[in-house]
């Protein structure tokens, strides 16, 4: 089955996994030995991570090292710097709707009291 680099990231073991191997290559159990899960489970994450394009396993004498291979993250990249500029538009957009809006709101002559109110103030300015 071919994986996208969001099905990789969709999972907070997986994003971890790449936190961990982003700073240095670790082998497999050092990995492993991070998480209260099982080995066989860490491998699974370990295999979408690797058809995915996310980590490579190199392989040193007996060891099996990952490491980070940001390059597909670039995908993720782009498809949120979308929606980047979406969300920022709408922001300023709103923006300026408030800065109008508290605008008026300072020009606007306060009501006189209304006919409820039990204090009987008289507001010269509204007198006919």
């Amino acid at each position: 089955m071919r994986r996208d680099v969001f099905q990789a990231i969709a999972d907070p073991t997986r994003r971890e996994i790449i936190g961990m191997v982003a700073h240095q290559s670790l082998n497999l159990n050092a990995v492993a030995d991070q998480f209260n899960i099982s080995r066989p489970a860490i491998s699974k994450h370990i295999k979408i991570l690797t058809e995915c394009g996310l980590i490579t396993i190199k392989q040193k004498g007996r060891e099996r090292y990952c490491e980070a291979k940001f390059e597909k993250l670039n995908e993720v990249n782009k498809w949120v710097e979308q929606y980047k500029k979406f969300w920022e538009q709408k922001l300023d957009a709103l923006e300026v709707y408030l800065n109008e809006l508290q605008a008026t709101n300072k020009r606007v002559i306060p009501l006189p009291p209304s006919k409820g109110d039990k204090k009987k103030k008289t507001n010269k300015k509204y007198k006919k």
